[in-house]
């Protein structure tokens, strides 16, 4: 109830604000008519497209939505184009483009996946009252996607898109990346090049705040192998400390030497260990056979690591790679890196956008907006772009819940949302 009433007083102050205001012109008036004119229509929107099961690995269903929004993009004067990824298993991303040389070169990143696959009993948009509804990747981030798409089509119906290069880019498995990413981000990453900045319309942490530093992830893996035999003999010389006193060395050192760093997290995910060992990788799950008279031969870890830069990642990737290869009598260890998302940092550029961003939250009188915590963050296909480009994140959709069966989108919020990417949009295209 508390919420609710937070975002009803949030809607009931913002509109107020937004009569006195003396700082808008007279076409990002025009601009914010047509999103008022549209805002029933882009709620249904919303809804048609989360009752579109597109859980990453449904690839028929991703597909789906993705040609519900090329339809809509096209409508408004983009040209769309999907590039199939079944070659890293994975459905394909759409990508819809105008072309120009005015202002500032926008990417505007959404994803068309979601955690909810066919399987899932959380399938359908509900509404909970009159502003929050359940719903399976609404916030997380078909909102997002929604308001890119609105926001571009109260420009485009106001005439303000001439000219103007922007590229609207909507991955098909964000919440899953496909691999290599040199396959699976290609076509992101030349956007981003053929960009000036980029804005990521991931769900919003609050409505004054923006995302301009998001950590990267990659995950590693330990690999341990001893000697087999009986447990009487285990600290011999000819047996020395089995795999899961090793294991245990190599985890505990981890905790004490490499934990530390601002922004820098890590944490085993997993772990298998006995006399033998089947783990599939690609399931997260694994068998382990073992006795409490056998001296464990082998034993495995599966963990992620969080950081703010690459070199951050590297020195905690050294650190840990000195930790594995000094081991106990009669072991060996292998450690494993597998890159993910690379780290987005708070640069001067991110920093003066979110002012720009700042400045036109106050102008429509929503107040000023604020750096997120990047602590408190994930990763996001932002970040693949963030060493071409300023970027800023976060533009999306309120709501609670993301990842769980309990999601929920606020529909409130959308209409004001939307009005404040629009107005950034435009104003970024006419900057010189």
């Amino acid at each position: 109830m508390k919420s609710f009433f937070k975002y009803f007083v949030l809607i009931f102050l913002v509109g107020t604000q937004l009569t006195f205001s003396q700082k808008l012109t007279r076409k990002e008036k025009k601009i914010l008519k047509t999103i008022e004119v549209n805002n029933a229509e882009t709620i249904e929107f919303l809804k048609d497209v989360v009752n579109i099961n597109s859980g990453t690995m449904n690839h028929e269903g991703v597909k789906k939505v993705g040609d519900v929004f090329a339809k809509a993009f096209e409508a408004i004067g983009f040209k769309s184009s999907w590039y199939d990824m079944s070659q890293v298993n994975r459905s394909g991303h759409l990508f819809a483009e105008t072309s120009g040389d005015k202002g500032k070169k926008l990417l505007l990143i959404g994803h068309l996946d979601t955690v909810f696959e066919e399987n899932s009993p959380f399938q359908e948009f509900k509404m909970v009252n009159d502003s929050i509804a359940h719903a399976p990747g609404g916030n997380d981030m078909k909102g997002g996607n929604v308001i890119i798409l609105y926001a571009l089509k109260a420009l485009a119906d106001n005439g303000l898109l001439k000219n103007a290069q922007i590229i609207a880019a909507f991955t098909g498995d964000e919440e899953a990346t496909g691999k290599p990413l040199t396959i699976s981000r290609k076509h992101l990453i030349e956007a981003g090049k053929r960009s000036d900045i980029a804005l990521g319309f991931e769900n919003s942490t609050g409505f004054n705040d923006a995302t301009i530093a998001r950590r990267g992830s990659s995950d590693w893996r330990v690999d341990v192998t001893g000697v087999r035999a009986h447990s009487s003999e285990i600290f011999n010389e000819r047996v020395g400390a089995g795999a899961i006193f090793e294991m245990s060395r190599i985890l505990n050192a981890f905790y004490t030497n490499v934990k530390g760093e601002e922004f820098l997290t890590f944490n085993p995910g997993i772990i298998l260990g006995g006399t033998l060992m089947d783990y599939d990788q690609q399931l997260s799950k694994g068998d382990v056979f073992g006795k409490s008279n056998v001296v464990a031969q082998t034993a495995t870890v599966y963990g992620g690591l969080r950081f703010i830069s690459e070199d951050q990642k590297e020195r905690a990737r050294a650190k840990m790679r000195e930790i594995v290869n000094n081991n106990l009598p009669q072991t060996s260890a292998k450690a494993t890196f597998i890159d993910s998302y690379p780290a987005m940092g708070p640069t001067e550029g991110n920093k003066q956008l979110l002012e720009m961003f700042s400045t036109v939250s106050k102008d429509l009188g929503y107040g000023e907006v604020v750096a997120f915590d990047p602590l408190k963050r994930g990763a996001a296909d932002v970040s693949f772009v963030a060493q071409y480009v300023d970027c800023i994140d976060g533009l999306g959709t309120m709501g609670d819940g993301g990842h769980t069966p309990e999601e929920t989108v606020n529909l409130n919020t959308i209409e004001d949302l939307t009005k404040r990417a629009a107005i950034l949009i435009y104003r970024l295209i006419n900057q010189k």
